[in-house]
């Protein structure tokens, strides 16, 4: 996938806007933070939920997931955006929606639930 690609994806999405976090661009969903693209290494970097799932991320194919010391301590993934799995990333992008979105824009989008 592209950088571009992704952001047509995130942007699809109810309530997404571009943004910016710590100075770099990010998106965000009705104004809570959801995921960023790094620069430094072509990657996005995603809330998985749960740590345990993104070291097994990590774990099965680490040409495509990765980690920096910087997000060990949470449950956020680094996805190459050049190696992800297109259907993967939209699923796991619904997913993180739903845990980001306020109730209103959830019962709003009600087939994203």
């Amino acid at each position: 996938m592209t950088a571009d690609e992704i952001d047509a994806l995130v942007m699809s999405l109810p309530g997404a806007e571009r943004s910016t976090a710590y100075g770099e661009p990010c998106w965000r969903i009705a104004g809570r933070f959801f995921a960023r693209l790094r620069a430094e290494d072509d990657s996005l970097a995603l809330d998985v939920c749960d740590r345990d799932r993104r070291d097994m991320l990590v774990e099965m194919d680490p040409q495509v997931f990765h980690l920096t010391d910087h997000y060990r301590a949470y449950s956020y993934v680094l996805i190459r955006v050049a190696g992800v799995d297109r259907d993967w990333l939209e699923t796991e992008l619904k997913a993180r929606w739903r845990k980001v979105a306020p109730a209103a824009l959830r019962k709003a989008h009600a087939g994203l639930t």
